[in-house]
C-alpha cells in the first residue's frame, strides 16, 4: 500500500510538502483506477433525471481510499512512534552503562598509585599490615572490573568497597585520621547502582584537606530508615583553597546523571556549602 512507502520516506522525514503532493496524487490516481474498473454497463443515460443520479464513482472511490490511507498513515505513526520508544529506552540503558564504564575509568590514578607505593612502603619495613592491604586493594579491583558490570549489586559490596577505600586512605601515614564511618543499615542485601556512592566519598576526602589534618575530617554515615537509604557525607573546609584540576566536578557531575536515569524521581540529592560541606542522597525504593 502507498503508505508504507510513503510515512516512512517523506512523512517521518519531515518532508511534508512531498509527502502531501504524493499522497494526494496517489489517491486521486487510485480512485480514478478503481472507479474505472468498477464501472456497470449499464451506467444511466443523459436522459435520467439529475435528482436521482447516484455520486459520480471517482468520489465514491476517492472518499473510501481516503479513509483507508488515512487509517494506515495512522497506523504506521503509531509503529513508528512505538519503534522510536523501543529506540530511546535502550539508548538509555546504552547511557548508563557508558557512564558506569566511564565511572570505572575514573578510579583516581594518585588513589591507585599512593596505595601500591604505600603497600611497597609497608612490605620493606616486613609490616603485619602488608597482606591485609593488598588483600584490600586487590578486593577493590575485582568489585570494579568484574561485578560493577551489573545495573544493580547488594549494598554490602559497596559497603565493602567504602570500607577498603577508608583502609587504604589511612595507610598514607602513621599517624591516625579524623575519619569516621559509621554503618546503619538493616539489610545488606538491598539493590543499589554500583559505585555511586563512592563518587561523594572520594569528594569529601579530595576537598577536606584531611592529609593536612589539623581540625580536616570526614564523617560518613550510611544507614537505612524503612524502604530509604540514606548516605550522609561530611567534611571540613580548609581555611586554604585546594587548586582544582580542571577535571574538578566532573565526578559529581556524573552522579548527578546517574540518579537521574538509575532513579528518576525516586532519589533526593541535597548539598550544604557553608563552614563544612555536607552531602546527603536519599534513594527510595520502587513503588
Amino acid at each position: 500500500m502507498a503508505s508504507y512507502f510513503v510515512a516512512p520516506r517523506f512523512l517521518f522525514q519531515k518532508k511534508y510538502v512531498s509527502f502531501i503532493l504524493i499522497s494526494v496524487a496517489s489517491l486521486v490516481v487510485s480512485a480514478f483506477l478503481s472507479s474505472e474498473a468498477m464501472i456497470s454497463p449499464h451506467t444511466p443515460g443523459p436522459n435520467v433525471i439529475e435528482a436521482h443520479r447516484p455520486p459520480s464513482p471517482i468520489v465514491i472511490h476517492l472518499l473510501l481510499i481516503s479513509v483507508s490511507y488515512i487509517l494506515s498513515i495512522l497506523a504506521e505513526t503509531f509503529l513508528f512512534a512505538q519503534k522510536k520508544e523501543e529506540a530511546m529506552a535502550k539508548q538509555t540503558v546504552a547511557l548508563v552503562e557508558s557512564e558506569l564504564k566511564f565511572l570505572k575509568m575514573q578510579i583516581n590514578p594518585h588513589f591507585l598509585f599512593n596505595s601500591l607505593n604505600n603497600i611497597y612502603a609497608l612490605s620493606i619495613s616486613n609490616s603485619e599490615k602488608t597482606p591485609e592491604s593488598i588483600h584490600s586493594l586487590s578486593e577493590m579491583l575485582r568489585y570494579v572490573i568484574y561485578e560493577c558490570e551489573k545495573p544493580k549489586v547488594p549494598i554490602e559490596r559497596e559497603l565493602k568497597y567504602i570500607e577498603n577505600y577508608i583502609e587504604l586512605f589511612k595507610l598514607r601515614s602513621s599517624q591516625s585520621f579524623n575519619i569516621n564511618f559509621t554503618n546503619n543499615l538493616e539489610n545488606t542485601t538491598t539493590l543499589v547502582a554500583p559505585m555511586l556512592f563512592i563518587i561523594f566519598i572520594e569528594n569529601a576526602f579530595k576537598h577536606s584537606g584531611i592529609e593536612k589534618r589539623g581540625d580536616s575530617f570526614v564523617h560518613i554515615t550510611l544507614e537505612s530508615a524503612s524502604d530509604t537509604l540514606i548516605l550522609s557525607v561530611e567534611n571540613s573546609l580548609p581555611k586554604e583553597k585546594i587548586n582544582k584540576d580542571e577535571n574538578s566536578g566532573i565526578g559529581l557531575t556524573n552522579a548527578k546523571k546517574r540518579l537521574e536515569i538509575s532513579y528518576p524521581d525516586r532519589h533526593e540529592l541535597l548539598i550544604e556549602d557553608d563552614s563544612t560541606y555536607k552531602v546527603i542522597l536519599k534513594l527510595y525504593a520502587d513503588a
